[in-house]
């Protein structure tokens, strides 16, 4: 059985705010926006090209075990991109406040460019030039 991540959940305090900041300035795309029932609300937007979404909402966390997540608590989150060079590029013209990208390492896979949300969430941006034309699922089995 294979197992696929493709929604995560990200904690805001305000999804129009996030919504926005996520569409306009990551480029994310907006997949939905909707009230799945009375007083919840959900919005999933996708990075281009992956996978794997994110969902902001109201009441996401009511369902979930354990406690809730604070907004601004989550760091770590990863997009892989083909040319740091050009997503800097790309993320700065749309007035997204990114640093500028990282060497730590000489292999690919090395280079690293930052970013928060506007509730202080912190995202990574790592080049891994083998994406461009390889799923990493494919790349890094031996």
């Amino acid at each position: 059985m294979e197992y696929t991540l493709e929604v995560i959940g990200v904690p805001v305090s305000d999804i129009d705010r996030a919504k926005e900041f996520y569409a306009a300035k990551c480029g994310f795309h907006v997949d939905l926006d909707t009230e799945v029932m009375p007083g919840v609300r959900v919005v999933q937007l996708t990075p281009p090209g992956s996978g794997c979404s994110i969902m902001l909402g109201d009441a996401i966390w009511d369902t979930t075990p354990g406690p809730t997540p604070q907004p601004g608590t989550y760091h770590g989150l990863q997009l892989c991109v083909p040319d740091i060079e050009r997503a800097h590029a790309e993320l700065t013209a749309r007035g997204l406040e990114v640093t500028e990208p990282v060497k730590y390492a000489e292999q690919d896979g090395g280079t690293f460019m930052y970013f928060t949300d506007p509730d202080g969430n912190g995202w990574s941006v790592q080049e891994y030039r083998v994406r461009a034309g390889t799923p990493l699922r494919e790349a890094i089995r031996p």
